[in-house]
C-alpha cells in the first residue's frame, strides 16, 4: 500500500510540474512577442513625433533673407 501511494504522489507530482513547465514556456513566448510588439510601437510613435516636431520648429523658424 505504502509503495503505491509512493508511486501516485510521484506520478502526480511529475504531472503537475510537466503541466507548469509547458504553461512556462507558452507564457514566456507570449511576454516575448508583446515585448516586440510595444518596442515596434514605441519605435513608429517616436519616428512619428520626431518628424512632427521637426516639421513645426521649420514652420516656425522664420526664413533667412537673401543678400542681393
Amino acid at each position: 500500500m505504502a509503495i503505491t501511494n509512493f508511486i501516485l504522489t510521484v506520478a502526480g507530482v511529475s504531472a503537475v510540474v510537466l503541466l507548469l513547465r509547458s504553461d512556462v514556456k507558452k507564457s514566456a513566448s507570449i511576454f516575448k512577442q508583446n515585448v516586440k510588439h510595444i518596442r515596434h510601437w514605441l519605435e513608429e510613435e517616436t519616428a512619428t513625433s520626431s518628424s512632427k516636431v521637426t516639421k513645426e520648429l521649420q514652420s516656425k523658424v522664420p526664413p533667412k533673407d537673401i543678400p542681393k
